[in-house]
């Protein structure tokens, strides 16, 4: 299980991101560009000393990631998806991708990703921050798999 940040735009998302990933010992990779130096100040104030507990693994576009990650499934969050995260069955290999925050991803991405999940909100409002949407969708990854019996 991992999580994926395409082309992620604020620093602090990707910061408390990275602490995420290190409170569930799971592995963080950045679709650059990002829109900020990874490392900045903002990025290790979010993710304070977590940071070092977790490994952040940077790739120069979308087709780089999928060549080195062809085993995983790429499970992309995203308003326009129709399937319900809790509806789906997680594996093990499974990357939990994020669009950026402004953007989502583009719609050739979009349509290359065969797993595409929402999580249900009041319909009065657009989205959910990309750090509360990952942390909601990837604890019910964890549950399923029953991870959270062996961190």
């Amino acid at each position: 299980m991992e999580l994926c940040l395409f082309e992620p735009m604020i620093a602090q998302n990707a910061g408390t991101l990275a602490r995420l990933c290190a409170c569930f010992n799971i592995p963080m990779s950045i679709i650059e560009p990002a829109s900020f130096i990874i490392g900045c100040k903002e990025f290790k104030r979010a993710g304070m000393d977590y940071i070092d507990k977790t490994t952040v693994k940077l790739y120069d576009s979308f087709e780089s990631y999928k060549k080195i990650n062809i085993n995983n499934r790429i499970i992309l969050l995203d308003t326009k998806a129709t399937d319900m995260y809790y509806d789906f069955i997680f594996n093990e290999n499974d990357c939990i991708m994020v669009g950026s925050e402004s953007t989502g991803v583009p719609d050739t991405i979009y349509n290359t990703c065969q797993y595409k999940l929402k999580i249900p909100m009041n319909k009065n409002t657009r989205s959910l921050n990309v750090a509360i949407s990952a942390a909601i969708v990837l604890s019910e990854a964890l549950r399923q798999l029953n991870y959270f019996s062996v961190i």
